[in-house]
């Protein structure tokens, strides 16, 4: 638990709750619910070891903050998640209540577990982000996203053995389930272990501009490219694929691109529409 106000609200409370919730206990000296309510709010927060954090601000020394979350009597409580308030509640709610108000605000471990490797992947720490994972995996080991997203991090890491292992794991239903996000992950796992065997890209460029019809040249540049998540300049060297020769390695051009695009979707989808334009007109 700590104080804050205006000045370091946006440190305190918004930027912390990127990472964890936070309560943010809007209350005045004077206020005898206040005075209730503040040890009970201490008492819940240092049980739940870390999954919530606690923020008091004096309301009589803090009337702007109180303006621009609408507070009008106190104590107000309000829950801010990512940056943005999405729960409250007015007065000194009893015990249960209050365990009920934070049960509904806090994520379940693999939910924060994923929030802290977002963050860290941020701010360049993938090893950080690769251990949050793990651990919210070894206390559910069926939660399938969460070992997407590893093995995400685990192919960025350049660890591509254990990505395909943490792959082999997903649950049979998720396995069959034709997500599209398995299939770009696959593709790249595919990529990398065949970029292992392969020379530098600067090689693999000069061996396509000695021979522009050896596609297989091409593929290896993409495959190349692909593995070092350089996306944009493995779309180029597949559509050159598509464009000479749609039945090579069984459209391997085509459906590398597709996969790439999967890949892409949520984090860069003005590229994933550009390409796929471009891939459109090539079939056309």
């Amino acid at each position: 638990m700590n104080d804050t106000n205006l000045a370091s609200f946006d440190a305190d409370v918004l930027a912390v709750s990127h990472q964890v919730p936070v309560l943010v206990d809007f209350w005045a000296p004077w206020c005898g619910p206040c005075n209730v309510l503040g040890p009970l709010l201490e008492k819940l927060e240092a049980e739940a070891q870390g999954r919530i954090r606690l923020v008091k601000i004096n309301a009589d020394e803090n009337a702007q903050l109180c303006a621009e979350y609408g507070v009008r009597s106190l104590p107000t409580v309000v829950a801010f998640v990512d940056g943005e308030p999405v729960d409250q509640f007015v007065g000194a709610l009893p015990e249960g209540q209050l365990r009920a108000f934070i049960d509904r605000v806090v994520p379940n471990p693999a939910e924060m577990a994923r929030r802290v490797a977002r963050q860290a992947l941020q701010e360049g720490k993938p090893e950080v982000a690769r251990d949050a994972l793990q651990a919210a995996l070894a206390l559910d080991p069926a939660h399938d996203d969460v070992r997407l997203d590893l093995v995400d991090v685990l192919l960025g890491m350049g660890d591509v053995a254990s990505a395909r292992t943490e792959l082999t794991l997903l649950s049979p239903r998720t396995a069959a389930s034709g997500d599209a996000r398995i299939a770009a992950l696959n593709t790249r796992i595919a990529a990398a272990e065949q970029a292992s065997h392969l020379p530098p890209a600067q090689a693999l460029l000069a061996r396509v501009a000695a021979e522009p019809d050896n596609l297989q040249a091409r593929l290896d540049l993409a495959n190349r490219y692909l593995a070092d998540r350089a996306y944009e300049p493995a779309l180029q060297a597949l559509l050159d694929i598509v464009q000479r020769d749609r039945t090579f390695g069984d459209d391997a051009g085509r459906k590398s691109m597709l996969a790439i695009f999967d890949a892409l979707s949520e984090t860069d989808p003005a590229t994933v529409a550009a390409w796929r334009r471009k891939l459109s007109a090539a079939l056309n």
